[in-house]
C-alpha cells in the first residue's frame, strides 16, 4: 500500500488525474478486501462455536464469548464509514457462509469437537449444516436492528435458546 501511495501523490503533482483515479479505485479495493477477510474470519470462528454447540449440545461461558465478540466485531467491520450502508447486506450471508466459510469452519471445528474426537468428514456428515446456517443469520440480523449497546441483552436471550443454553443462562453465581 505504501507504493501505491508513492505513486497516488507523484500522479498528483504530475497532474495525472485518472491515473490518480485508478490508484485510488485499486485502495478501496484493497481496503474492502482487508474488511471482507476480517470479517470472515469472525464468521469462522462463529460457526465453529455454533457447529460444537449443535454436536455436543452444551453452550460454555467462552463459547458464548467467543460467540458475541465475533457478532460484535462483525457489527462493527460490517458497516461502512457512511454509517448507512454494509459490506454484507443481510440477503448476502448466506451464500457467504455455504460458499466460503461453512467448510472451513467445520474442518477447524473437527479439533475441537468432543476433543478432535471426528475427522472433518465425520463431523461434515453429523452437522446440520441449514441449521448452523440459519442460526447464523439469525444472529447476524441483529446487527442490523439493535445498537452496540443493546445488542449482548438482545444476543443473551438468542443464545439462552440454543443447545443447553437454559443451562449457561441459570448457570450458579
Amino acid at each position: 500500500m505504501t507504493q501505491e501511495l508513492i505513486d497516488l501523490r507523484t500522479c498528483l503533482l504530475e497532474g495525472r488525474y485518472a491515473d490518480a483515479l485508478a490508484i485510488i479505485d485499486e485502495l478501496e479495493g484493497m481496503s474492502k478486501q482487508a474488511i471482507l477477510r476480517n470479517i470472515e474470519a469472525y464468521l469462522n470462528i462463529l460457526l465453529i462455536h455454533l457447529i460444537k454447540n449443535q454436536v455436543e449440545q452444551r453452550l460454555t461461558a467462552s463459547w458464548v464469548t467467543s460467540i458475541r465478540n465475533s457478532i460484535r466485531q462483525i457489527k462493527k467491520l460490517n458497516i461502512k464509514e457512511n454509517k448507512t450502508s454494509y459490506y454484507i447486506n443481510l440477503d448476502e450471508w448466506e451464500n457467504l457462509i455455504e460458499e466460503e466459510v461453512m467448510e472451513d469452519a467445520i474442518a477447524d471445528a473437527s479439533e475441537e469437537v468432543m476433543n478432535g474426537k471426528f475427522t472433518r468428514s465425520q463431523l461434515s456428515a453429523m452437522v446440520d449444516k441449514n441449521h448452523i446456517i440459519a442460526t447464523a443469520i439469525n444472529l447476524l440480523a441483529l446487527t442490523y436492528t439493535y445498537s452496540p449497546k443493546e445488542l449482548p441483552a438482545i444476543m443473551d436471550d438468542y443464545l439462552s435458546q440454543l443447545a443447553g443454553g437454559e443451562n449457561w443462562i441459570n448457570r450458579e453465581k
